[in-house]
């Protein structure tokens, strides 16, 4: 199994986004998360966030783990998390109102366990085509899913950018979770919206049908790039 990442800050003036991934004694691990609130409060956030993520995978998983216990595990570790960068937003006036998405998943044993909040995706791309596993916290993701507006209108709504869930925002915060099954030759891919929002699915197919690893995480960020690529771009892979 292998685990890799890129970000790149592309237009940007500072890059909020922090992302992470490696190998467990049975599988491996990925996080990606997009702060917003500012430079510093966004950097902040979603630096908190990671950290909180890899420290409690690193500390609790165990080979071998059931399902459950790697739910419970991921969960867990997103309240911690939120509690972090909310009371860090309460207590210091310049860091107020910082927020952060969040998509990490953990794989082993043929399975997937992904959990998010926000607008931060994970798509599974196996030998057949992708598919988006997560389901956009946003304001445009509720319209759409009243029919309100299309796909395509969706694509290049002035609202995008408006998500309706993120870590640190409230006190409380719920997670979704999603377990799939992983075979072999297939790829998790978690990214930022800097990547969604410029290469689309199919796109991710095709570049996943010529390049495998971190050439073909290289190859999604400059294809962001090319495409206008006005935020950051942040992508991790897990391929088995």
């Amino acid at each position: 199994m292998k685990a890799v990442s890129k970000t790149d800050i592309g237009l940007r003036s500072s890059n909020q986004d922090a992302c992470g991934c490696g190998l467990l004694p049975d599988g491996a691990w990925m996080v990606v998360c997009d702060g917003m609130g500012g430079a510093n409060g966004g950097n902040i956030a979603s630096e908190m966030a990671l950290s909180c993520m890899t420290t409690q995978i690193a500390n609790e998983y165990q080979p071998e783990m059931e399902a459950s216990a790697i739910r419970n595990l991921l969960t867990a570790a997103a309240y911690t998390a939120n509690t972090q960068i909310f009371d860090a937003s309460v207590n210091t006036p310049e860091l107020s109102g910082m927020g952060t998405t969040l998509v990490a998943a953990i794989v082993t044993r043929r399975k997937a366990h992904i959990i998010h909040a926000g607008d931060s995706r994970a798509y599974h791309i196996t030998h057949s085509g992708v598919h988006q596993v997560t389901m956009d916290h946003s304001m445009v993701q509720e319209m759409l899913n009243r029919g309100d507006i299309t796909v395509t209108q969706a694509r290049h709504h002035p609202h995008k950018n408006i998500i309706t869930r993120a870590l640190g925002v409230q006190e409380m915060i719920d997670v979704d979770y999603t377990e799939l099954e992983f075979r072999q030759g297939e790829t998790l891919l978690a990214c930022s919206d800097g990547l969604s929002n410029y290469v689309h699915a199919e796109q991710m197919y095709q570049y996943a049908r010529s390049y495998q690893g971190q050439e073909l995480a290289d190859a999604l960020v400059q294809a962001a790039l090319a495409s206008g690529g006005s935020d950051n771009i942040t992508v991790t892979l897990i391929e088995d």
